[in-house]
C-alpha cells in the first residue's frame, strides 16, 4: 500500500472527528449549552454522519465488513477520548452513551459505503444535506421529558420503628452492589434533617460528598415522608443530565407485624434520545432506592 492510500485511511478518522466536534462546538455555543440539554441528533444522527464521512475517504478501497466494524470501532473510540478531553463528559457518563454513538457510527460507515459505491453524488449530498437538516431542526425544537420510578420492599417491622430510619439515617457502609456505583459512580450515604415537621431541611449525602438539598412537603408521621430538591450537584457524570425533582417514601401497615416501604422518585431528563437514556435513568435511580432502602430496612429490624 502507497504512502497516500494510508494517508486517505487516516484522514477518514481525523477529518470526520473535526468536522462533528466542531458542529458540536458551534451548536451547543448557539443553543444546547444555554439549556443544558443534549439532544437526540448529538448521539444518532452526529454519529451517522461521522460514520458517512469516514466511509468517503475510504471509498475506492474494497473494505471488507469486519474491516469496516473495526474502522467504526477505532473511529468511536477516538470520538469518546475527543469528547472527554474536549468537550467536558465525565467517564461514567461516556460509558453510558458509547453503545449508542459505536452502533450509529457502524451503522453510518455501511450507508456511506453503499452511497459512494453508487457515484451519485447528487442524492449523496441529498442524503447528508438531509441529516444535517436533522440535526439542526432537532437542536432547535424543545426538549421536555418528566417520569417517575417506583419500587417497594417489605420490612419486618412497625411503621413506628422504621419512620425515624425514613427520616434520616446514619451511614451506609454496605459495600456497593450496582455495577455503576462499583466503578465510581456517586451512591447515597447518608441523610441529616434540620427539624422533624413539614418546611424542615434535609440533605441527601452522597459518596464523594455531593449533596442533594432537600426541603420536607409532606411530613405524615409514619405514613409519608415527601421532600422536594431544592439544589443539586452538576457534574460531567449522569447528574449533569437529569434533574432529581421529588422525592417520597410511603409506609403501609400490613397488618402482620410486617410494613411496606415504597420509594418514590421523579425526574427531569436533559439527554436524548429518551429511548436509550431513560433506561438508565430509571435503573440508577432505581438502584439509588434500593441502596437507601435495603439500609432502613437492616437498622429498623436490628
Amino acid at each position: 500500500m502507497n504512502p497516500s492510500s494510508k494517508s486517505n485511511k487516516v484522514l477518514g478518522f481525523i477529518i470526520s472527528n473535526l468536522i462533528i466536534l466542531a458542529i458540536i462546538a458551534i451548536n451547543r455555543s448557539l443553543h444546547v449549552e444555554k439549556t443544558g440539554v443534549l439532544v437526540y441528533s448529538q448521539f444518532v444522527i452526529l454519529p451517522m454522519l461521522m460514520g458517512i464521512i469516514s466511509a468517503w475517504f475510504w471509498r475506492d478501497y474494497k473494505l471488507k465488513t469486519k474491516t469496516i466494524v473495526g474502522y467504526a470501532v477505532i473511529n468511536s473510540l477516538l470520538a469518546i477520548a475527543l469528547s472527554y478531553l474536549f468537550l467536558g463528559e465525565g467517564v461514567i457518563c461516556l460509558i453510558i452513551v458509547s453503545p449508542l454513538i459505536l452502533v450509529f457510527v457502524i451503522t453510518g460507515s455501511f450507508i456511506g459505503k453503499m452511497m459512494f459505491r453508487k457515484k451519485n453524488q447528487t442524492l449523496n449530498v441529498s442524503i447528508v444535506s438531509l441529516l444535517f437538516m436533522v440535526f439542526v431542526v432537532d437542536s432547535i425544537s424543545d426538549h421536555h421529558y418528566e417520569n417517575m420510578v417506583s419500587d417497594e420492599i417489605i420490612i419486618n417491622a412497625p411503621a413506628s420503628t422504621i419512620w425515624k430510619n425514613v427520616v434520616a439515617f446514619e451511614k451506609i457502609n454496605a459495600p456497593n452492589q450496582y455495577w455503576l456505583f462499583k466503578i465510581g459512580m456517586p451512591s447515597p450515604k447518608q441523610t441529616t434533617v434540620t427539624g422533624y415537621h413539614n418546611g424542615a431541611g434535609r440533605k441527601c449525602i452522597f459518596s464523594n460528598g455531593y449533596t442533594f438539598d432537600e426541603k420536607i412537603v409532606a411530613f405524615d408521621v409514619n405514613k409519608n415522608l415527601t421532600f422536594d430538591i431544592v439544589a443539586q450537584p452538576q457534574d460531567p457524570e449522569i447528574m449533569g443530565h437529569i434533574d432529581i425533582k421529588r422525592g417520597q417514601f410511603l409506609l403501609k401497615d400490613n397488618g402482620n407485624g410486617t410494613t411496606t416501604l415504597i420509594g418514590n422518585s421523579w425526574y427531569k431528563l436533559r439527554v436524548f434520545p429518551i429511548w436509550y437514556y431513560d433506561v438508565w435513568a430509571e435503573s440508577i435511580t432505581r438502584n439509588v432506592h434500593l441502596r437507601v432502602m435495603d439500609h432502613i430496612k437492616e437498622l429498623s429490624e436490628q
